[in-house]
């Protein structure tokens, strides 16, 4: 008799994560702009596959995350990437799936400094619900205004971001993320506009 190992995951930590990587980048120069990632998600298991295909994509030994509110899937992240537990004020990446904790979470990551404004957060937030209302951006890798229909959850979690004034250039990146896969990323230096 011989034993059979069955993965729990089927996600590649080299080529899907890849190619999750280059969607996220995509994402992230365009702002606004939706992008799927649902087909790389689809080959995790658990109740938030979308957030782990991100969290296995960015994170490794080198970076330290915090999980607001599941110990459980912060476990989870932390045996699949190796990634460092932190606090919420000194963690590269904050994950969050609880819309009641993301001011607490915007509020207490860290925003870089002036030699280092790339030593900032990376927020990244379970968005669930259909686009009820429009958001109005401005900033880097738009031409002039863009609007985009968005979830009130991204307009209140971009109106707390922008309540910080951060001091040009330092900030915190936003990634949204519905439960179908769809990544919407906001970059610290775009902003809402009223």
């Amino acid at each position: 008799m011989t034993l059979q190992l069955t993965k729990k995951h089927s996600f590649d930590m080299v080529f899907d994560s890849q190619k999750v990587y280059r969607l996220i980048l995509e994402a992230m120069s365009s702002p606004a702009r939706i992008v799927q990632i649902n087909e790389y998600a689809d080959k995790l298991y658990g109740d938030y596959p979308a957030l782990l295909a991100v969290a296995m994509t960015l994170l490794d030994n080198e970076v330290s995350f915090h999980v607001c509110g599941n110990q459980p899937f912060a476990d989870e992240i932390a045996s699949l990437t190796l990634a460092k537990k932190a606090d919420i004020e000194n963690a590269d990446f904050i994950f969050t799936n609880n819309p009641n904790v993301i001011e607490c979470a915007i509020e207490n990551a860290k925003y870089g400094t002036l030699a280092d404004p790339h030593k900032s957060a990376t927020v990244i937030i379970q968005n669930d619900g259909k686009p009820n209302c429009r958001l109005t951006l401005s900033g880097p890798g738009i031409n002039g205004q863009i609007e985009v229909a968005a979830t009130q959850l991204v307009k209140d979690a971009v109106a707390m971001r922008d309540a910080q004034q951060y001091e040009y250039p330092l900030g915190i990146d936003l990634l949204f993320i519905s439960g179908d896969g769809e990544l919407l990323a906001i970059p610290r230096l775009t902003r809402m506009v009223e």
